[in-house]
C-alpha cells in the first residue's frame, strides 16, 4: 500500500483525484503500477487501477492475472471493479471506502455477484486514514466551497 499512497500523491500533484494502484503476483512482485491519469491523458478510463492492471498484462504477456493481487489507495468503482473480475486477479486490497461510487461492497459489490464467472477476495481497509487523508487534501482545495 505504500507503494500506491506514494502513486496516488504523485497523481494528486499533477492535478488528478490522488488515486494509486498497484498488481503484485503471487511471488510478492510488483509488476504493474498506476495512478489516475483521467486528467493527465483525457481519458476517462485512465482510472488507476485500469492502468495497473494493464502494466501487469503486459509484463505478464497475458490479460490473466491468476494469483496476482490489485493494491489500491480508494474503493474501485464499477469500472475497476468489472476489471478486476475480468482480469481474473485473486484478490482486491484497498484503503478508503467509497460510499458514493465503491464497487467492492460499499454501494454496489460487483466483484462478490454470484452471477459472474470469478470472484475475487476482497480486502478493505488497509491504512484507511492515509488513503482518505489524501482524498480530503486533494477536494479540500480543489472544489469550491458551497
Amino acid at each position: 500500500m505504500g507503494l500506491a499512497l506514494d502513486l496516488a500523491a504523485t497523481a494528486g500533484r499533477d492535478g488528478d483525484v490522488p488515486v494509486g494502484a498497484v498488481v503484485v503476483s503471487p511471488a510478492g512482485d510488483v509488476v504493474g503500477e498506476g495512478r489516475n491519469l483521467r486528467e493527465v491523458l483525457g481519458d476517462p478510463t485512465a482510472h488507476a487501477e485500469v492502468v495497473a492492471l494493464r502494466a501487469a498484462a503486459a509484463t505478464l504477456g497475458s490479460w490473466r492475472l491468476s494469483g496476482c493481487t490489485l493494491v489500491v489507495t480508494l474503493e474501485p468503482c464499477t469500472m475497476c471493479a468489472g476489471a478486476a473480475v475480468l482480469a481474473r486477479l485473486d484478490r482486491i486490497v484497498y484503503g478508503a471506502a467509497d460510499p458514493k461510487a465503491g464497487a467492492a461492497g460499499s454501494l454496489f459489490d460487483v466483484v462478490r455477484d454470484r452471477r459472474l464467472n470469478h470472484r475475487p477476495e476482497v480486502v478493505p481497509g488497509v491504512l484507511p486514514d492515509r488513503c482518505g487523508a489524501l482524498l480530503l487534501e486533494f477536494f479540500g482545495t480543489h472544489r469550491a466551497p458551497r
